[in-house]
């Protein structure tokens, strides 16, 4: 009876909250946030194909043309480093970091130094701009980051105070709709953003998921990334190759992010002096790099990688000179100081890596694709979970959940033990530095001043 009594209350409060107008104008506009999450996905995921198709049919070519990525690559990766220095600090990389990096911190000023619609309109400006110059590149990640700009930006018209709940509902809203991933969505927003798990937030991420999803879907279609693959593993033939595309996809997915973190750190020392100069230097030797090894591979490393990937699922075999090139592409592009994503590139060499595997030891290259993509990934981020969901809503692939899980977990276990730290955390911290020594130095000059 006492308990009865107890409801009682709380259920009249309940409904006088649901039926005033603050109520339902935060409820109005982070449903016009996640929907805008899901139109602007759309439209940059148009943008960034167009930018990678043009790219192709201008310099995919025979003759005088092919060598043009010498100096058009570079030449582009410099101007999209001046214009992210000089306009947009913080868009440069991924965007995963950032937002991870926003989570973590309490002031909205210092929130908005990561996270704004300015940052969100470079970002998506610069990443289209990456991939018409050839740069190995993904509009994945930036998409996080642009869709925990919008969400934020929801929270502070709606007068929200949940900025950490949003934050990491625009950023799984951003991975689903830019994939068509719900499901890769939400475990992303768990097991990579959030490191945890919580009843009230994770409500909101689904709500974010479900109607980003729906506008996306309402404007390019319900598809599948990398078309239906019907392959699946036989645990008695295909063992084996489990085993060692776990092993060495994880391996070398921990190599890639080590290698990142530590040549990151450094770049970011050298800058310290002449910061605008070096950035620029920094920007165009990468671009150099990026060209020279694209026209070594015949062009196939330029780009997000996406239609070599789907070749190899398909059960093309694709070189072993491609998954490393594509390797040293994708690790120039990101530390070049350019916005763009790891998130392609990486399914990308994954799929290489497992086509190379497959061809050595006799197995399907379409499986043997798919498995490298999964082991890698997980390698490169060390989120077993996000790796094997994305994977099997990429493909269709559900034939192959416990493969996929497998490979997954190995190449995380693989990894852990190469890297202690994952890549996007350990990036995060860097941004989280530079806030802090920003703080720092305007409280000393404030009491200077006073």
């Amino acid at each position: 009876m006492n308990r009865r009594a107890a409801r009682i209350p709380l259920l009249r409060r309940s409904r006088a909250l649901a039926i005033t107008p603050r109520f339902w104008k935060q409820r109005l506009v982070f449903w016009a946030g996640a929907l805008a999450i899901g139109v602007v996905s759309a439209a940059f995921a148009g943008l960034a194909d167009a930018a990678q198709e043009l790219f192709g049919a201008a310099f995919r070519r025979e003759g005088w043309l092919r060598y043009a990525p010498l100096l058009v690559t570079p030449v582009g990766f410099t101007l999209c480093a001046w214009i992210a220095f000089r306009f947009v600090p913080a868009s440069q990389g991924s965007g995963i970091p950032q937002a991870i990096a926003a989570r973590h911190l309490r002031d909205d000023t210092e929130r908005a130094g990561f996270l704004s619609l300015r940052i969100a309109a470079g970002k998506i400006v610069l990443t289209v701009l990456g991939l018409f110059c050839g740069a190995s590149i993904g509009r994945e990640g930036p998409t996080v980051q642009v869709g925990a700009s919008i969400m934020l930006q929801a929270a502070r018209w709606g007068g929200m105070a949940q900025a950490r709940g949003l934050i990491l509902a625009g950023s799984a809203a951003g991975i689903a709709a830019a994939f068509n991933t719900p499901l890769a969505g939400i475990v992303f927003a768990i097991e990579e953003m959030s490191k945890t798990y919580q009843a009230r937030t994770n409500g909101i991420v689904l709500s974010a998921v479900i109607i980003a999803g729906i506008a996306a879907i309402a404007l390019v279609g319900n598809y599948t990334y990398f078309g239906v693959v019907a392959i699946a593993a036989d645990v008695k033939r295909d063992w084996l190759l489990v085993m060692v595309c776990g092993v060495v996809g994880g391996a070398l997915g921990a190599g890639f992010s080590s290698a990142m973190v530590a040549l990151t750190r450094r770049i970011r020392r050298l800058r310290a002096a002449t910061p605008l100069g070096r950035v620029l230097a920094i920007a165009a030797g990468a671009g150099f790099l990026v060209g020279l090894v694209g026209i070594l591979t015949g062009g196939a490393t330029f780009g997000t990688g996406y239609a070599e990937a789907r070749s190899a699922i398909e059960g093309t075999p694709l070189p072993a000179s491609f998954f490393l090139g594509k390797l040293v592409a994708t690790l120039a592009s990101s530390l070049s100081g350019i916005p763009g994503g790891l998130f392609a590139p990486s399914l990308s060499v994954g799929a290489g890596l497992g086509s190379t595997i497959g061809s050595l030891l006799g197995s399907p290259i379409g499986l043997a694709a798919v498995l490298g993509m999964a082991a890698y990934f997980s390698g490169v981020v060390q989120a077993p979970m996000t790796a094997f969901v994305i994977i099997v809503e990429m493909t269709g692939n559900h034939e192959n959940v416990l493969a996929l899980m497998a490979v997954s977990m190995l190449g995380y276990g693989t990894a852990r033990l190469v890297s202690r730290e994952p890549l996007y955390h350990a990036l995060s911290r860097l941004f989280i530095a530079d806030m802090l020594r920003q703080r720092r130095a305007r409280e000393a000059a404030g009491r200077s001043g006073a």
